[in-house]
């Protein structure tokens, strides 16, 4: 199983961007997915997530109303739509898949597959 981020690169702030996520090996139809990031010198922490149907998702408050995240199911991907970046928004930005539950998960220890990550980097 593989899974494969992309979109990543260089904005200024205010900007936008949008990161995609292509799973390969699996089909993630039935299960969540989401989007953690990890800034320079800080934990991994928590961006996105969305139920399997699409339904449900949640989001870190730092990101709520900013930051949108959707999935298509038929070609087994997940995005996050970036807007209004900010420079705190600088961070690599991994994807992740759940083998085991089917909910907007927001804990990283409910995934079971993660991408190689992408570098979003934001000028102020």
């Amino acid at each position: 199983v593989q899974l494969q981020a992309s979109g990543g690169g260089l904005v200024q702030a205010g900007g936008s961007l949008r990161l995609s996520c292509a799973a390969s090996g699996r089909t993630f139809s039935r299960n969540g997915m989401g989007w953690f990031r990890r800034a320079p010198g800080k934990e991994r922490e928590f961006v996105a997530a969305i139920r399997w149907s699409g339904s449900t998702s949640s989001y870190a408050d730092s990101v709520k109303g900013r930051f949108t995240i959707s999935r298509d199911n038929a070609k087994n991907t997940v995005s996050l739509q970036m807007d209004s970046l900010k420079p705190e928004d600088t961070a690599v930005y991994y994807c992740a898949a759940s083998r085991r539950y089917s909910d907007a998960e927001v804990s990283p220890s409910r995934y079971d597959y993660w991408g190689q990550g992408t570098l979003v980097t934001v000028s102020s």
